[in-house]
């Protein structure tokens, strides 16, 4: 329920924005620009690290060739090099950081919301080398979540340099992970998507340009380091029937029940973990015996597996391979995964959404390899709960803007399968059980919204400042007084102070100074005024220590309302209230004022701003 705002509030309205965003921008974009270059560094050493590992442990030889571990010779080493790459990841956990166990994306997570998006210099180092070890040794596992982790721990660290916020520290470390996935993938819009939809925990231009500007400094600079253009190139243009995307959103409902399975079967595997008398150390060499043994049935799950990705979507692979290719790469993944080594969550999805998808290509028309990238968006869009980024993402890689509808329709089912029956994701189901919580739903805050003006309580109970300090200490010790602080005013209307009975017994021994409440006028005491946003008066109402705030009126300085806790839960009672209050407005009797109908029940309730503002009032009548 709002009220008409005081006079000269509209005028002083123009000094508000549409966002809060100022020139320190600036600051931010430089330094975006360095992040954006350091993550592309760092893309590039990860991926070079991976392929001298992949092949000195598979062909011993030094060489940053890329190579695959499946064109390695079959034998005992398939299933023993895993296992050592796994045993040298858990030393480096174990003696080194802690923080390199796992994909990186959600430790990038909780050093945003629990530590200050501030990242140790170990992390920075550790991550690249232990993936590298971990991929180049034939884990299932993609570059891209360790590379979010490394660039980010990067744009950690050189927001930690200077003198900045933790927010603008948070989104560097935003800015340096969409930096290194632009640097892996070739993707910048994807990469600026997955920071907003997964990082950044907000939408405002202070964040977003920033990281927009390192991702397009990566993509500039790529060309230096990697090859030009998609890196799955996919020209063919998608002719699909009237009913084709009805097809993609059942191929998308498919995803989704696709990673609903893999989540739970992820943590399944981790309770598993957890229950081995053996210190977790050990765990990723037992991850990594699972992986040799697939890798020794179906030598192409071994490794990053983007050889894999092209062949499913050029369709150039038999039903056979692309069944077992299935099976295998999503138990060793799993089972690796669950064990705490270190490697990425991306590419193993886009192979097992690929490969169900190419698998549903067979009866489908368009052919296998549209189905293979329609799938891989969707389980991308489902798994992650990034339905932007699954569809951005499998557009850039492939260089096909005609894939947009078909995937968007795909990946928005499957985000809305895994919405509805899971909880959290397979990257925030981690933080949970470690104790944390965090909401990936994004809403204007209400009291931002809201001006003081409208939710004051208007015309307050005062006190006069001529009353004697015995008689006002007499009042607020005895039962007449409902609340704890009162406003003081002059003759004139004018705010005096808040005065309560503790401020006044503080007060004793000096009363030959101040007789009267006239005497505790002071300047300092905390006031808002009527066209202030309710934010900024909720937030000297914290500062201050005090649960209410007298209203001024800037002109003139005379006492116009209080605004208590109890008003600065009516913007926020009200935004609930939209959100689960349910009407009929058409052919129903309109109910009477502070009254709702609930729709289908004919039952009459009493509006909750309704009921507040009569408690308010019923309290304060005593």
């Amino acid at each position: 329920m709002s009220r008409t705002l005081p006079h000269g509030a509209c005028r002083s309205a123009s000094k508000l924005g549409d966002y809060t965003t100022d020139f320190r921008v600036l600051i931010l974009m430089t330094l975006a620009l360095v992040v954006g270059a350091g993550g592309l560094a760092g893309a590039w050493i990860l991926i070079k690290l991976i392929a001298l590992v992949t092949n000195l442990v598979w062909y011993g030889r030094l060489s940053l060739t890329t190579v695959a571990p499946s064109q390695a010779p079959l034998g005992l080493g398939t299933v023993l090099r895993p296992v050592v790459g796994g045993l040298v990841v858990g030393l480096m956990a174990r003696f080194g950081s802690e923080r390199i166990r796992g994909h990186g994306i959600p430790e990038a997570l909780e050093a945003i919301l629990t530590e200050g998006s501030r990242m140790h210099p170990k992390v920075a180092v550790l991550k690249p080398i232990s993936s590298a070890i971990s991929i180049g040794s034939g884990g299932p596992f993609g570059a891209e979540g360790p590379i979010i982790m490394t660039g980010g721990a990067l744009g950690s660290l050189i927001g930690q340099a200077f003198a900045l916020t933790a927010a603008e520290r948070k989104t560097l470390l935003a800015a340096g992970a969409a930096a290194g996935m632009t640097g892996v993938f070739g993707t910048p819009l994807a990469a600026v998507a997955i920071a907003v939809e997964l990082l950044l925990f907000e939408w405002k231009p202070r964040s977003f340009i920033p990281v927009a500007v390192a991702s397009i400094a990566a993509s500039a600079l790529r060309p230096l380091l990697f090859p030009h253009g998609p890196l799955f190139p996919f020209p063919i243009m998608p002719h699909l029937p009237s009913w084709g995307l009805i097809a993609c959103v059942a191929v998308g409902l498919v995803a989704g029940l696709q990673s609903v399975i893999c989540t739970r079967l992820l943590y399944a595997a981790e309770d598993a973990f957890e229950r081995l008398p053996l210190h977790w150390m050990w765990w990723p060499a037992i991850g990594g015996l699972a992986v040799g043994i697939g890798g020794f049935i179906q030598p192409r799950a071994l490794g990053v597996g983007y050889d894999v990705i092209g062949d499913l979507i050029s369709g150039h692979l038999a039903v056979s391979a692309v069944t077992g290719l299935l099976l295998v790469k999503a138990v060793i993944w799993l089972i690796a995964l669950s064990s705490g080594t270190s490697g990425g969550v991306l590419a193993p999805l886009l192979i097992l959404g690929g490969a169900l998808g190419w698998l549903e290509g067979q009866v489908l028309p368009g052919g296998t390899g549209l189905w293979a990238i329609i799938g891989m968006g969707a389980i991308m869009g489902g798994t992650m709960r990034t339905p932007f980024t699954g569809v951005l993402f499998a557009v850039e890689l492939t260089g096909n803007v005609h894939l947009l509808t078909p995937v968007l329709a795909a990946a928005t089912a499957g985000y809305a399968v895994t919405v509805l029956v899971l909880r959290r994701s397979i990257l925030t189901e981690k933080i949970s059980r470690r104790g944390g919580h965090l909401t990936r739903e994004y809403g204007a805050d209400p009291l931002e919204l809201a001006r003081v003006g409208e939710i004051m309580t208007a015309t307050p109970s005062t006190l006069p400042s001529e009353l004697s300090l015995d008689a006002a200490r007499a009042f607020l010790t005895g039962e007449g007084a409902h609340r704890r602080t009162w406003p003081v005013i002059a003759a004139d209307g004018a705010f005096v102070a808040m005065v309560s009975a503790a401020k006044l017994d503080a007060l004793k021994g000096c009363e030959a100074e101040s007789r009267t409440l006239a005497g505790l006028a002071s300047k300092d005491d905390a006031r808002t005024h009527p066209h202030e946003r309710a934010a900024d008066a909720a937030a000297k109402m914290i500062h201050a220590g005090v649960g209410r705030l007298p209203v001024v009126d800037p002109k003139n300085g005379r006492l116009v309302g209080i605004v208590s806790r109890t008003d600065l839960m009516r913007p926020r009672a009200a935004q609930r209230a939209s959100e689960t209050d349910r009407q009929v407005f058409l052919l129903r009797r309109a109910p009477r004022r502070g009254q709702t109908r609930l729709a289908g029940k004919g039952r009459i309730v009493t509006d909750p701003l309704q009921l507040i503002e009569r408690n308010t009032a019923d309290s304060k009548n005593g």
